[in-house]
């Protein structure tokens, strides 16, 4: 029964004996660089006499080594625990707590309180274990708004597990935002910060240091900065390019007709913009997204400017691009009649951009809308077209080339007739003209007796040859039949792009009936 009463005691880690006493709590833990306060009460006989308390570390020697705290101004503490370790009760108190600051791995270990001056008494059996952990504690970082790009805005960053009797924390801030410090308390630390948009995204730290035990923690965190659209542009690709070209906002692109366009629309953006596209007709288009606008063969009525819009909750901006459609380079022509006194020539030209004629005569050119005596242009446009008319009224002595060029975006065709000397074209002239008239129609009417005479032979040596093969045939009866050799017409096809003007039948080669019965039947 004696132990049973005495177990309550042991396990409040008290002891009594004699009037003397301890309550204190068997062990604390403490992060390293923290504070901890261990409550303690000790009860000892009645006198008026000083007494003094110490805390010494287990093992000591209360008579010649140092305690860790005393009440006692006379005794000077360890000095590893100086300024760190305090006894909160004074003297002839029986208040013994003790109040660890700025604890230390070397604190860990075990204390004993002892009573000194007028009552000397040691409390080994009872106690006080302290064990020192690292520290896992962070700061705390609060945003006291939304970051808005160009608006100050505060932010904290604060310790509140630390202690305000221990050694004042330092605080640091990293950021490549702008910054500027703010208020300053013991666990606290204020930031001004403007953000930019280049800010999003990037890192904050508040860096914090507790010199009483020379540990440092910190805590990083993401800025998240909203801001209006910006560094908008738009990628492009077209016809059978796999690549990509990135346009700037106002950039002008130009490709040909029929071809396929995809233009991808990008900003950046916090929040994530919403992208839609603006173009400058009304005909339907395709997107394969709200970014993207796909023209799956491009038309010239699809010139113009496209705008694509990106807006949030910051507001909106704008990109555009201009496109502009270039279509093949036609030329049709030129066409020459005499007309009247003279050679009239026609010539027209489609393509875009717009394209422009001009003659070439011999050395000579002739544009624009002009005249003299000898020949007179006539030009104009409309839309994709351009025609032009040339008008002559002279003599040739030579022949002479004369060419109709168009042109357009670096783009040339041209085409070119030939004109040979002819019948003279006077303005009274009217009997040498009819003069060439008939002089054409005795050429004709001889060529046509020429063209006669050559029928009739050649129908005549097929007759003769035809009977000789039939002879030959005969003659070799009962020999093996031989091949007879292939005759091939060999069909030959004149392509030329000189037109011979001049006389009404030019004859520029004479024809040799048996030269053609020589490749008709080759002996």
């Amino acid at each position: 029964m004696r132990w049973a009463w005495l177990l309550p005691l042991l396990w409040a880690g008290c002891l009594a004996t004699d009037g003397y006493s301890l309550s204190v709590t068997g062990s604390v833990t403490v992060q390293e660089g923290l504070c901890v306060f261990v409550a303690c009460r000790v009860q000892y006989p009645n006198t008026n006499d000083p007494v003094f308390g110490y805390w010494f570390r287990e093992g000591a020697n209360v008579f010649s080594s140092p305690p860790v705290a005393t009440n006692d101004p006379q005794r000077s503490v360890l000095k590893e625990a100086q300024g760190r370790f305090y006894l909160m009760g004074e003297k002839n108190s029986h208040d013994c707590s003790l109040d660890i600051r700025d604890a230390q791995k070397i604190d860990t270990g075990k204390y004993f309180f002892r009573l000194g001056g007028s009552v000397k008494y040691s409390f080994q059996e009872s106690m006080l274990s302290v064990l020192v952990i690292a520290l896992t504690e962070v700061p705390n970082i609060q945003v006291t708004s939304t970051l808005v790009s160009g608006n100050s805005t505060k932010l904290l960053c604060s310790v509140p597990w630390a202690c305000e009797q221990g050694t004042p924390p330092i605080f640091s801030w990293m950021s490549s935002a702008l910054t500027s410090l703010g208020h300053r308390t013991t666990l606290s630390s204020e930031l001004n910060l403007t953000p930019r948009p280049q800010d999003n995204g990037t890192n904050l730290t508040c860096q914090v240091n507790l010199p009483g035990a020379g540990v440092t923690v910190e805590r990083t965190q993401q800025l998240s900065v909203v801001y209006i659209p910006q560094k908008m542009t738009i990628r492009v690709s077209w016809g059978d390019d796999t690549g990509t070209k990135v346009l700037q906002s106002g950039a002008s692109l130009q490709i040909q007709e029929g071809e396929s366009l995809s233009l991808v629309c990008m900003a950046d953006s916090n929040p994530p913009a919403v992208l839609s596209w603006e173009r400058p007709t009304q005909k339907p288009f395709q997107l394969s997204t709200p970014a993207e606008l796909q023209l799956p063969r491009a038309e010239l009525e699809d010139q113009g400017k496209y705008i694509c819009q990106a807006q949030n909750s910051q507001g909106a901006q704008t990109a555009s691009v201009s496109l502009s459609i270039r279509s093949l380079l036609q030329l049709l022509g030129p066409s020459c009649s005499f007309e009247g006194q003279g050679l009239h020539c026609s010539c027209s030209s489609r393509a875009w951009p717009a394209p422009s004629l001009r003659w070439r005569l011999g050395e000579g050119v002739l544009e624009g809308n002009s005249s003299n005596g000898s020949f007179t242009v006539k030009s104009s446009s409309a839309g994709q077209w351009a025609n032009s008319s040339l008008s002559l009224s002279m003599e040739f002595s030579s022949n002479h080339r004369l060419s109709c060029e168009a042109w357009s975006d670096n783009r040339v065709q041209r085409a070119t007739i030939l004109l040979v000397p002819g019948p003279k074209v006077s303005q009274a002239g009217k009997s040498e003209t009819s003069r060439g008239t008939v002089l054409g129609a005795i050429w004709g009417a001889g060529l046509m007796a020429l063209l006669a005479v050559c029928l009739c032979l050649i129908f005549f040596t097929v007759k003769v040859l035809r009977k000789k093969s039939a002879l030959k045939v005969a003659a070799t009866k009962g020999n093996h039949l031989a091949k007879n050799p292939a005759s091939t017409i060999n069909s030959a096809s004149i392509t030329s792009s000189n037109i011979a003007l001049g006389y009404p039948i030019q004859v520029f080669a004479q024809a040799c009936p048996l030269f053609l019965l020589a490749k008709l039947f080759p002996m």
